[in-house]
């Protein structure tokens, strides 16, 4: 929303020009920190616990010669015509075609490398404070030298989110998602869902092509690694609205070593 909106008010507004995306990706977590730390502070303040909140805006470093950096499969902004697509294409940009609804551009989803701000977010974990990090996978940059340039890409949140859990040590891993449970053979009618598997199990499923590459394969590979790093931890994997139910152990897919 935010890279259709820069880049339509720099068509439109002589002098101005389209916003990297990295730097909407800046924004996006910034907006949405903002509403994410006062929406917990309100619901603490009214359970009398005085816990302060913040939000780091947070970047994660990207290898370009990743495999992953050369494989556009993020579709991003609005929908074009196969004239304004052309253009994009002229940039140096990738773009594709949706049968029916036009053409939108593509970029990378590289694999996160370091965070950039974990020792930010360590210190304000170590103060007892509730810390929001890594928003929308994080601001992708690259380091050239002793800089640090955005590269236009969006990184892949869960993997992301693995990545963070890993770097704070966390005991538990929870990712919430559209669905109650991970299920084998999602919307087939020979459909199981999955309450309790180990990380040889889920890597299996993973090999065998269970996981959708744009829905809960991110979230396996997440969990795989974040397992992987350090003993006694877990991953909880479960919709929003069954998160208090998924923590007692009533419903959600776990995750263990």
């Amino acid at each position: 929303m935010i890279h259709a909106a820069m880049n339509e008010f720099g068509r439109n507004h002589e002098g101005y020009t389209p916003a990297p995306m990295s730097v909407c990706s800046a924004m996006s977590q910034g907006y949405i920190g903002y509403d994410l730390q006062n929406g917990i502070r309100t619901e603490l303040i009214k359970r009398g616990i005085y816990k302060p909140v913040s939000t780091i805006l947070t970047q994660v470093t990207v290898d370009p010669y990743d495999e992953s950096s050369y494989i556009p499969v993020k579709k991003i902004g609005r929908f074009m015509t196969a004239e304004e697509a052309k253009e994009e294409e002229a940039k140096g940009n990738y773009v594709t075609e949706v049968p029916g609804q036009g053409f939108c551009r593509i970029v990378a989803a590289p694999k996160p490398v370091a965070i950039v701000e974990i020792d930010a977010v360590k210190a304000l974990l170590d103060a007892d404070q509730i810390v929001i990090a890594c928003g929308g996978g994080g601001i992708p940059v690259m380091e050239q030298g002793s800089t640090l340039k955005g590269a236009s890409a969006v990184i892949e949140k869960d993997l992301a989110s693995g990545l963070l859990a890993q770097e704070v040590d966390a005991d538990v891993l929870m990712i919430l998602t559209d669905v109650d449970e991970v299920a084998l053979n999602y919307g087939g009618s020979d459909e199981r869902l999955l309450t309790e598997i180990t990380v040889k199990e889920a890597e299996k499923y993973l090999e065998d092509g269970q996981f959708g590459t744009d829905t809960m394969a991110p979230k396996i590979l997440a969990a795989i690694s974040f397992l992987e790093s350090g003993k006694g931890r877990s991953v909880l994997i479960t919709s929003q609205a069954k998160a208090k139910e998924a923590m007692a152990g009533k419903c959600g897919t776990r995750i263990t070593e």
